[in-house]
């Protein structure tokens, strides 16, 4: 049955000062190295004191085991020869999200220009599974109960953005993320 599934893991780590423990806009420092041992499994997120691993395409949970903490001892070494740490926490404690500089991408200036302080505001760090089913009606199945069950969420995952040309851009937004903009 576990032949029929392939998952794959990222993991969104802080960026931290080993001493203080406060975040450190720092992932610069070593990135460029990250993606000479690591390639596209290493890449900066929205706000310079994170950094995101993925596995590969794991055929089981051992594989993606042995993927995971091989990516975790080379960042966490990658950060200790800059003097920094990683730390895996949903949030920080006492970090502000005022205090965080913005990763120079176009997709997240856009995302900071839309939504302003609603995107800036969101100090959060995740760990996300994914889980790759072949089968076309298994696949359906799978997902017709998971929307039965987590419709909320789920279905407020997604927002989508139009260019001028009408072609969609999709950006993933949590059911996290999506509580704040209820509230208005």
């Amino acid at each position: 049955m576990f032949d029929q599934f392939t998952l794959g893991i990222e993991e969104e780590f802080q960026i931290v000062d080993p001493k203080t423990r406060e975040l450190r806009s720092h992932v610069s420092e070593f990135l460029e190295e990250g993606k000479m041992i690591l390639g596209e499994q290493i890449k900066p997120e929205m706000i310079q004191s994170m950094i995101e691993v993925g596995t590969g395409i794991c055929k089981n949970i051992q594989e993606a085991r042995v993927d995971i903490t091989r990516l975790r001892s080379i960042i966490s070494g990658l950060a200790g020869k800059t003097g920094l740490a990683i730390v895996a926490a949903s949030t920080h404690p006492f970090s502000h999200w005022e205090d965080q500089k913005i990763y120079d991408d176009e997709r997240y200036s856009l995302l900071v220009q839309e939504l302003q302080n609603v995107a800036r505001s969101l100090l959060i760090f995740g760990l996300h599974v994914h889980v790759g089913v072949a089968d076309l009606d298994r696949r359906i199945h799978i997902m017709s109960h998971h929307f039965g069950w987590d419709t909320i969420p789920a279905s407020s995952r997604i927002a989508q953005r139009f260019s001028n040309n009408s072609r969609a851009q999709t950006f993933p937004i949590t059911s996290i993320h999506t509580a704040a903009f209820s509230a208005t």
